[in-house]
Order: C-alpha cells, then sequence, then structure tokens
C-alpha cells in the first residue's frame, strides 16, 4: 500500500511539472530561509555555554543612582570581588577583567633573531587576574591555564595570533613588548596559547595580560582601594552550588551601606549592585553595552518572526495551489471513493503527497543552506561554527520541521480533497466551493500582509541607517583623519610630528587627544558650581585635549572661547563645557556660565576649575543615547592617544602616503596607522547594520515566494477560464480588456492587504526606533512607496500570464470544449 501511495504520488508530481515545482521551490526556498535564520538564532543563544561551571558563574552589575535617575553598567571597582568574597560565604572565587579602552589596538612586538624586529597591531585584548582562567573554561594547547597569569607581566594568546607571530614555533617562554595607551609599555612572557571554542563568547579575546606589573596594577594600588570609584572593572564571582542569587543580591544593599556608603554620600550619589549570570550577558538587555556589545532579544524576535513568515508564505502557497487545483483530481476521488476507498485511506494518500514533496523540499533546503551560508554569514557580519553534537541536534529538527510543514500544507487539501461527493465529481457537477475560494483569497492577502510589512520594515530600518549616516553631529566629521598613538614612544614624538604634519598644504589643521567622538570614555566625575553641594552634583565625562583638538573638530563656542596657545595658563584649572552641561549643572544660559568657578571632588579634596567656554552641543555618543554632560581640560604634559588631522581635500592617497613618511621618519619601529572618524563613528551601530542587511534581503525572498504563489494561482485562474476568454474575443474583447479582467480580482486582493499591514508595520517599527534617542519619522511617503511597489509587483507577476493567455487562439481554446 505505502509502494502504491508513492507511486501515485510521483506520477502525480511529473504530471503536473509546473505547479509541483512551484510548490518544492517555494518550499525549499521557505526552509532554507527558516534553516538559515535559526541557525543564527541558535548561535545567539550558545554564548559562553561550555564553561565548565557555567550555571555558578555570575557578573556583578552596578546601578548608579543620583537625581532620582538610574544607570545600569556591567562595571565595578577593582576590589569589589575581592572584598565580597570575604564578606559572602557563599562566593567561592572571584576575577576582574578590564578591557583595553584606551586604544582601538594593542602594538605587540616581537625581536625575532633572524628577521629582526616585527610589529604587529592587534585588537581584542584584556587584562585579567590570576584566577581568571580558573573560573572561566578555556582549551589550553601550550601552557598550564592554573597558573597562566600567575606571574607578573604573562601574556596568553589564541591560537591565530600565536601562529601569526610566532609561525609553527611553540609560543611559551617567547618574549614580546607589548605597548598600551590603557597599561602602559611592558615586556611580557608568553605563559599559554589557547584554541577558542566553537562556541561564542561574549569575552572575544585574541591575548590576555596578567594585572599583576602593569601600569593598571600601578593606578589600582594608588587610587583604587575604595569601593565608590574607579567603575570601570568587569568583575566575575563563582557561587557554591546550590546558593540561590536572588538571596544574595538581597545582602548587597547592607555591603554596599557598610563598605562604601560614607563614600558615596561624599560624592553625591548612591549605588546597587546586582548580578547577571554569565549564560544570559550576551542577550541581556539590562547592560546593553557589556565586555562586547550584548545582543539584542528584540532583533531575534524579528528574525525569527521573519523566519517563521517565509516558511508561511511557503505553505501558503502549497495550500493555495493545491485547493486550486483540486478540480483536476476530483475524478481521481470519485473513482477511488467508488472503488471501496475511505476518507481516512485518501487523506493519508494526500497527505503522503505532501510530506514527499516536503522532503524532497528539505533536501534541496539543506543544499541551499550550504551554499548560502558564506553570504549569509557576510551579511550578518557573524561567522557562525557549530560543533558535531550541535549538527546531530540540528539536522534532525529541521527535518522534523520540514515534516510538521509538510503536514500543515498539505493537511487543508487532504480533508478538502477527501470530502468530495462521488456522485458530484462523475457527474462533473464539481465546482470549488466559495468556502475554498474564500480560503484562497484569504491566504493571498495573508501573503501581501507579510510582504507588505516586511518592505516597510525595510524602508524604515534604512531610512534610519541613512539619518544616522547623515545627521549633523555637532562637529566635523568628513576627511579626518585618526593617527593613534599606542605606545609611549609615539606619545613623546606629539609636538614633532604635529609640527611636520601642519606644515602639509593639504592639512587644514591638526590636534590632539584622550578620546574622540564615538568611542569609549572612561573618565567622568560629577560637577556642581557655588552654592550648591556635592550632592547637587551632576555627572559629566572629560576629555583631556591640546590647544588645537576643539578647532580641528570644528566644535565651536556658543559663549566664552576655546583653548588657545595665546593662553598658556589655560592648562591650570580652566575648563569648557557643553551647552547640556551648563544647564544641568545649574547655569541660566551658557553666557552666565563663563568665567563661574566648577567644582568636583578628588580623594577627599574640593576642586575648583574655571570655566572659559561654552561650546554647542554634539554627539560625542551615537544617536542611540541623548547628549549628556561633557567637559574639556587642556593637557600640560602633551600625552595624547590620539592625533587629529583634517585634511583639505577629499582625495586623500597623497595625503596618507605623506603622512606614512613623516611618521616612519620620526619613529621607524612602528607601523603606520590610521583610521577616518566618520567611518569609525559608524561602527557603533553594526548590529543596526545587519538588521537592515537581513531585513532587506530576507523581504526580497518573501515577496519572491508570495509572488510564486501569486502566479500559480494566476496560471490556474488562466486556465479555469479558457472557455470564457475564447469567447470573448471572437465577440470582439480587446488583448487590455482581457488582461484587466484576469489582473483585477488579484490586484484588490493586494490593495486589500497593504491596506491591513500598514498600521501593523506602523506600530512594530516606530517600537524599534524607541532604541534611539534621535531618529528619523516614518514618513507617509513610505506607506505610497510600498503601496506603488506592492501593486507593481502582483501587476508585473500576473501580467505576464494574463497577456499570454489574453493573445491565445480563441479558436483553440474553445475546442477545449
Amino acid at each position: 500500500m505505502l509502494r502504491n501511495y508513492l507511486k501515485i504520488a510521483w506520477r502525480n508530481i511529473l504530471k503536473s511539472k509546473i505547479f509541483s515545482s512551484i510548490n518544492i521551490f517555494g518550499l525549499s526556498i521557505g526552509l532554507a530561509c527558516c534553516m538559515l535564520i535559526s541557525l543564527y538564532i541558535f548561535n545567539e543563544f550558545q554564548y559562553d555555554t561550555y564553561h565548565k561551571d557555567i550555571n555558578q558563574l555570575y557578573q556583578i552589575g552596578t546601578t548608579f543612582i543620583q537625581s532620582g535617575k538610574k544607570d545600569n553598567t556591567p562595571n565595578t571597582p577593582a576590589l569589589m570581588g575581592q572584598t565580597m568574597m570575604q564578606e559572602f560565604p557563599e562566593i567561592t572565587m572571584q576575577t576582574k577583567l578590564l578591557g583595553l579602552f584606551a586604544e582601538d589596538k594593542t602594538l605587540i612586538q616581537y625581536a625575532d633573531g633572524k628577521a629582526g624586529l616585527r610589529s604587529f597591531y592587534e585588537s581584542e585584548g584584556y587584562l585579567a587576574d590570576s584566577t581568571f582562567f580558573k573560573m572561566f573554561t578555556y582549551n589550553f594547547i601550550n601552557g598550564d591555564p592554573n597558573s597562566a597569569l600567575s606571574d607578573p607581566n604573562s601574556i596568553v594568546l589564541n591560537e591565530e595570533l600565536s601562529h601569526k607571530i610566532f609561525g609553527n614555533e611553540n609560543a611559551i617562554n617567547k618574549v614580546l613588548k607589548i605597548s598600551s595607551s590603557t597599561n602602559g609599555d611592558r615586556i611580557y612572557k608568553v605563559t599559554g596559547v589557547f584554541r577558542p571554542y566553537s562556541k561564542p563568547s561574549h569575552i572575544n579575546a585574541k591575548f590576555f595580560l596578567t594585572l599583576k606589573g602593569g601600569g593598571i596594577d600601578n593606578y589600582i594600588k594608588e587610587n583604587g582601594k575604595d569601593l565608590a570609584t574607579n567603575n570601570m572593572f568587569f568583575t566575575y564571582i563563582k557561587l557554591k552550588e546550590g546558593t540561590g542569587a536572588n538571596k544574595l543580591e538581597s545582602k548587597f544593599p547592607a555591603f554596599i551601606d557598610k563598605y562604601a556608603g560614607k563614600d558615596l554620600r561624599a560624592k553625591g550619589f548612591y549605588k546597587s549592585q546586582f548580578l547577571i549570570p554569565v549564560k544570559d550577558i550576551h542577550l541581556n538587555s539590562l547592560v546593553p553595552k557589556n565586555v562586547t556589545p550584548s545582543g539584542s532579544k528584540i532583533y531575534l524576535y524579528i528574525l525569527g518572526s521573519i523566519a517563521l513568515f517565509t516558511l508561511l508564505l511557503a505553505c501558503i502557497n502549497f495550500m493555495n495551489l493545491s485547493t486550486a487545483r483540486s478540480s483536476k483530481r476530483s475524478a481521481e476521488v470519485g473513482i477511488r471513493k467508488v472503488m471501496g476507498a475511505e476518507k481516512g485511506s485518501l487523506i493519508r494518500q494526500f497527505l503522503g503527497e505532501s510530506l514527499l514533496m516536503s522532503l524532497i523540499a528539505f533536501i534541496l533546503a539543506l543544499a541551499i543552506t550550504l551554499l548560502l551560508k558564506p553570504l549569509f554569514e557576510q551579511v550578518a557580519n557573524k561567522h557562525i561554527e557549530f560543533s558535531l553534537s550541535d549538527l546531530l541536534m540540528i539536522i534532525p529538527s529541521f527535518l522534523l520541521l520540514s515534516v510538521i510543514t509538510g503536514l500543515i500544507a498539505g493537511s487543508y487539501p487532504a480533508f478538502y480533497l477527501s470530502s468530495f461527493k462521488p456522485v458530484k465529481v462523475l457527474k462533473s457537477k464539481f465546482s470549488n466551493s466559495f468556502a475554498a475560494v474564500s480560503l484562497r483569497k484569504t491566504l493571498v492577502v495573508f501573503q501581501f500582509i507579510i510582504s507588505v510589512i516586511l518592505i516597510i520594515a525595510s524602508l524604515v530600518i534604512n531610512n534610519q541607517m541613512k539619518y544616522l549616516r547623515s545627521k549633523d553631529l555637532g562637529f566635523s566629521k568628513g576627511q579626518q583623519i585618526i593617527i593613534p598613538f599606542r605606545s609611549e614612544g609615539a606619545k613623546k614624538m606629539y609636538a614633532s610630528l604635529k609640527n611636520e604634519i601642519t606644515r602639509d598644504n593639504n592639512v587644514a589643521s591638526v590636534g590632539a587627544t584622550f578620546y574622540y567622538p564615538g568611542i569609549f570614555n572612561a573618565s567622568d566625575n560629577g560637577f556642581y558650581k557655588d552654592g550648591q553641594t556635592v550632592n547637587d552634583s551632576r555627572r559629566a565625562r572629560i576629555n583631556t585635549v591640546d590647544d588645537n583638538f576643539l578647532q580641528t573638530l570644528g566644535i565651536t563656542p556658543v559663549a566664552g572661547r576655546l583653548f588657545s596657545p595665546e593662553f598658556p595658563s589655560d592648562s591650570i584649572n580652566k575648563m569648557i563645557i557643553n551647552e547640556t552641561g551648563a544647564k544641568e549643572i545649574g547655569f541660566s544660559s551658557p553666557k552666565e556660565a563663563v568665567g563661574k568657578n566648577i567644582y568636583f571632588e578628588y580623594n577627599g579634596k574640593k576642586i575648583s576649575n574655571e570655566i572659559i567656554g561654552v561650546v554647542k552641543d554634539f554627539h560625542f555618543e551615537d544617536l542611540h543615547l541623548s547628549i549628556t554632560p561633557y567637559v574639556f581640560q587642556l593637557n600640560n604634559r602633551q600625552s595624547y592617544n590620539y592625533l587629529l588631522v583634517h585634511a583639505k581635500t577629499v582625495q586623500n592617497d597623497k595625503l596618507l602616503a605623506s603622512l606614512g613618511q613623516i611618521w616612519h621618519s620620526l619613529n621607524p619601529n612602528e607601523p603606520f596607522s590610521f583610521s577616518f572618524l566618520d567611518e569609525d563613528f559608524q561602527k557603533n551601530y553594526q548590529a543596526e547594520n545587519r538588521l537592515s542587511s537581513i531585513v532587506s534581503y530576507f523581504t526580497i525572498i518573501a515577496i519572491f515566494i508570495s509572488c510564486l504563489g501569486l502566479l500559480g494561482l494566476a496560471i490556474f485562474s488562466a486556465e479555469q477560464r479558457t472557455k470564457e476568454i475564447g469567447i470573448r474575443k471572437v465577440l470582439g474583447a480587446s488583448v487590455m480588456s482581457i488582461v484587466t479582467l484576469l489582473s483585477r480580482d488579484f490586484l484588490k486582493l493586494v490593495i486589500i492587504a497593504v491596506v491591513i499591514a500598514s498600521p501593523l508595520a506602523w506600530m512594530i517599527m516606530n517600537k524599534w526606533l524607541q532604541d534611539f534617542a534621535y531618529k528619523s519619522p516614518i514618513s507617509w511617503t513610505i506607506f505610497v512607496l510600498t503601496f506603488v511597489t506592492a501593486l507593481l509587483i502582483a501587476l508585473l507577476t500576473i501580467s505576464f500570464n494574463a497577456i499570454r493567455a489574453a493573445v491565445s487562439n480563441p479558436i483553440n481554446n474553445l475546442r477545449t470544449e
């Protein structure tokens, strides 16, 4: 019996090649899309799951509380973990981590006896406690993880970086010079090499430096002994088995009051601590910016919805075409019933045909997925890798999904076809019921609702990305070249390098800074004015610059003046603040702030600074965040992290070559490196760029699947009305009138879909835009463009077959009677 069913199913597939091809190809595309997005989502939930004690590992987060405002961060003071471990027996181990925040890349140099001094610029480096590898599981291929960071000035490399520096040689005990703006210039000995796991981690490290013996270690010894300030470390704890995180958290308020309450009150703010399970860090919305930028559950919901919708579109195509073609198989059903076939056996037969097509589609979908995976990784900007055990779980899951898809897609046709009355179908009195026709129309509307929502979403996201790229940020971002100083030697040549570059005719201006807009700034403090106390202070970011940085960046004063070489005393207790800073500190206008003093507390002392200028607000952070107080001070040590060069022309090749020559003439041992300010700022929108690309591509696929179904129904409709078309042509109907006749009903359905989908899409995308402090409004033109696009797509899909039917010979059509 099964063999007979398979034979009949296969013959039916071959007999109706066009409809079978549309069904199978549509299903395979839908399944492939679902597979690709499912792989991405699965990968997002795999972060840090490979750690041995993952269920006992937690990160300590901080909520800063000031003037009723709360700000969550993943950072703590240096001694937070150690102090908690002494206080709470539930904590069995602690460790801390610090990113090399003061540089985009770290200079690594290796003195090879054969090749001489070789230099490498590497990102993704961290400072870590000696206990780090005791808490976190890393696959060491050389060295001992328990002692790898125990000695001062030790470094652990990943396998790729080790091979890049040392080739096939054993890296253990090799000596490297590390130049870091965060930790200083030091000589390090390689004590371990690890091979990253296939599963991702929120700590995407290429190398780890021990905290012992570096500049940060010295800073902690001098300034990091309290639990109120220096909140820049990532602290992790390991709890005893059976310890409840919530129960431990309930003890934190008393702990903070005991160890930091006095210092916090003296500084005018308060804070509380909370725990984040390490396995939840990547998708934790409470702290969006962690060791690495967090993922977004909202984005995963969007992608998951797209995966589900594309699969639904394919299922709808299947159901529509199967029910539409029901009259072609009505005689077969009638004969089978007359011969004694039961309804159940017919249902099994038709479901079997659906399963056969879904299994064929599954095989094609696997091939498409493997073929498109590299392209999808490029679009998503994420490498998706799986272990054998993962694949053994994923592939059967997709097979089960295919079977379920086949059953769902074939369920209605199976029950619908098996319900035919044999007397009616054998007397040729069968016709598609009103319910079947209504269902097909409803499903077409639903298909285009999904497509229209995706079109609107794609347009809104693209508009927002254009807005982010084009919005005036309050400074000149174009033609700005960033040259980093990553070593002490490079920092010392600042004055000479600036003087040489300034002489170039292609250079408009040169300035230097600790931080530039768009990158992380770890320096801040609370400021207040005369007549206020520290309890009235407002947190402001602090940047240290030279006397020409603000002019080079194009930041303009609204009151007072900027730093200038004409005022050398500006380096002594003088500051420039932004408009928001002046307002929040309590000045009624920028003009009033000029000449006034503002204060901050440092080591129990009240430090006074005079405001010499107020600058126009500018975006020093990305547009997800509102502008907050910002303060500039002049550097009296002439030691900076970055040089900013404003070029006169957009043709920078000649200038870059000149800058490289000047650099090498002053510093021959370090490679010349640069970046562009506008490109660096846009890196803050990588997640949105990924989402934009993915939604755009899958919108095209969803439209393609919808058009496949619409094409199939248009072909079937034309077949059903063959005689009608012939009669109309004999009676003098024009080609255009017949095309209009065949297209009108479908275009009505598309219009209904646009009307229903537009408010739904507006609500969804308006909620997505709430993540941005600054956003482009959803214009009515988006809905008009979507309406026109949907109609054109539907018309183009239908028109080809409609025109073919309209120009056919009416004599041949009438002979089918």
